[in-house]
């Protein structure tokens, strides 16, 4: 049974009743996504063609010397709320689109700055690992 587990790619093979989701295509997922997120490749639009948004970046410094979007801004989780005055200002001329390492320390983030009264404020969905393997394969994973 252990090297039958060991094998297995999903959970649905496992328990299929419970883990059906698992076989939910990438489409219907990116409709069921979240207001409050954006894809890295929504996200890249923003910031390469329209330039119409500021990257955050909320991981800790060791994360962001590891891999890091060209052009992100580190401001750490921790630090958000010392810096709300500077994400104001730059919330007022442009969107924020908030970045971690796989996307739930962001979400997180946005729905607090939202709590905080700025509203154009977008979690990437997955983070820096999602970007890494759907937009710039040369930023390592880790």
């Amino acid at each position: 049974m252990i090297s039958k587990v060991v094998s297995m790619t999903c959970p649905s093979q496992l328990f299929p009743g419970i883990w059906g989701f698992c076989r939910v295509n990438r489409e219907l997922m990116e409709y069921m996504a979240s207001p409050y997120e954006v894809t890295p490749q929504a996200a890249q639009a923003q910031l390469i063609d329209r330039k119409q948004a500021t990257l955050v970046d909320v991981r800790e410094p060791l994360e962001f010397a590891l891999a890091r979007v060209e052009g992100a801004e580190l401001i750490p989780m921790g630090s958000i709320p010392a810096e709300i005055q500077k994400l104001e200002a730059l919330a007022d001329s442009r969107d924020l689109l908030i970045l971690c390492h796989h996307g739930v320390r962001s979400l997180q983030v946005t729905l607090w700055l939202r709590a905080h009264g700025i509203e154009n404020c977008y979690s990437v969905a997955g983070g820096i690992d999602r970007w890494s393997c759907e937009v710039d394969p040369g930023i390592p994973r880790y």
